[in-house]
């Protein structure tokens, strides 16, 4: 498992934006810049609709006066779920939607969740990491179903 003070991997995502789905890899979103990634085992699910990602947008600017460049959130969803749902959630401006969509960077962190059992395949587990061009300088995994490491305000007092 990823830990702070390691390098994100360089994995090719694609980023659900206004214009479509545009493939980019990590080192493009993290080099350079101070990010805040937060990944969710599924969109639409729901905590992460009801409490994860609702958080990041609306403390965005909290963020953005602290320093932080981009937030992102991935998930091993497709491009098009990635932006429909952050259509629905009103993210524009505020959190960057990536797709996760065979999981590879979820498998590269070391932070896959198999959740073939219940029908959804293997996911990402629920975490949040703030990395400064491109290491880690904080990382919070959830365990056993909790909502406290990765949620916006733990990470926005972790800045």
């Amino acid at each position: 498992m990823i830990k702070v003070g390691d390098t994100i991997p360089d994995v090719t995502v694609t980023a659900a934006t206004a214009g479509g789905p545009e493939q980019t890899t990590t080192n493009a979103i993290f080099a350079g810049k101070t990010v805040v990634l937060f990944a969710v085992p599924g969109a639409f699910t729901p905590t992460c609709s009801a409490r994860h990602l609702p958080g990041f947008v609306e403390n965005a600017q909290a963020f953005f006066d602290k320093g932080v460049d981009t937030i992102a959130c991935i998930a091993v969803n497709d491009a098009f779920v990635m932006g429909a749902w952050g259509k629905d959630q009103g993210v524009e401006g505020k959190v960057v939607m990536l797709a996760d969509g065979s999981g590879d960077f979820a498998k590269a962190v070391g932070l896959e969740l198999d959740l073939v059992a219940r029908g959804m395949g293997v996911r990402s587990q629920r975490y949040a990491l703030i990395a400064k061009n491109g290491v880690v300088t904080h990382l919070g995994v959830e365990e056993g179903g909790a909502f406290e490491a990765s949620k916006a305000e733990t990470v926005l007092a972790a800045l």
